[in-house]
């Protein structure tokens, strides 16, 4: 009985691939979509931003710099390009990292609900294929060590970069998702602050 149920749902699933493929949702369609979707993750994404992707810590540039190398290093992220004398970093990962697979499940659990009712207007029925699909994205992160006032302000911003067309064939999103974002920064921040201790910068 579970067998012939989901053979059920995969021909559904391929029933509606198939009608999507066949122009059923159209260009323009799915461009809507994926606008509505976009400027409200926007929205949510300049909101955390400005809570979480900003902090302070009391120490110097070049120790906050150094930190945010390794933190972001042994979170599997590359380094793109660097300029240490200004404290600018700028690193990428295949998404989903820095979340695991497991994070990026609970990320896709949150967020997807709110994907697809953004969507539905747009697209119909078609809403309910959308999947986060890390495949062939990147995670690009730009990070900045700044003197001030009493220590170093340290930014970080996380967006997503395309390098090769979903599965599906439905359009990327430009924002990450919402809980994408606050589960990458408190992450980011954790290992950046385990990185001060190890150095003996942070108590």
């Amino acid at each position: 009985m579970h067998l012939n149920a989901a053979r059920i749902r995969l021909a559904t699933v391929a029933a509606l691939l198939a009608a999507l493929a066949a122009g059923c949702v159209t260009q323009e369609e799915r461009r809507d979509a994926t606008l509505a979707v976009n400027q409200a993750f926007q929205t949510e994404y300049e909101r955390i931003l400005a809570q979480k992707g900003v902090r302070t810590y009391p120490v110097r540039r070049t120790e906050a710099f150094v930190a945010l190398h390794a933190a972001l290093s042994r979170l599997g992220m590359r380094v793109e390009s660097q300029e240490p004398e200004v404290g600018y970093l700028n690193v990428y990962a295949p998404a989903p990292t820095p979340l695991n697979a497991q994070e990026w499940q609970q990320v896709a659990a949150a967020d997807l609900p709110k994907i697809r009712a953004l969507a539905r207007p747009h697209v119909g029925m078609a809403a309910d294929l959308i999947n986060f699909e890390p495949q062939g994205l990147l995670v690009v992160i730009n990070a900045t060590t700044l003197e001030v006032a009493g220590g170093t302000e340290v930014s970080v911003t996380m967006r997503m970069r395309e390098v090769a067309p979903p599965p599906s064939g439905m359009p990327r999103r430009e924002y990450p998702p919402p809980t994408g974002v606050v589960r990458g920064l408190d992450k980011i921040w954790a290992q950046f602050e385990q990185e001060l201790r190890a150095a003996g910068r942070l108590r």
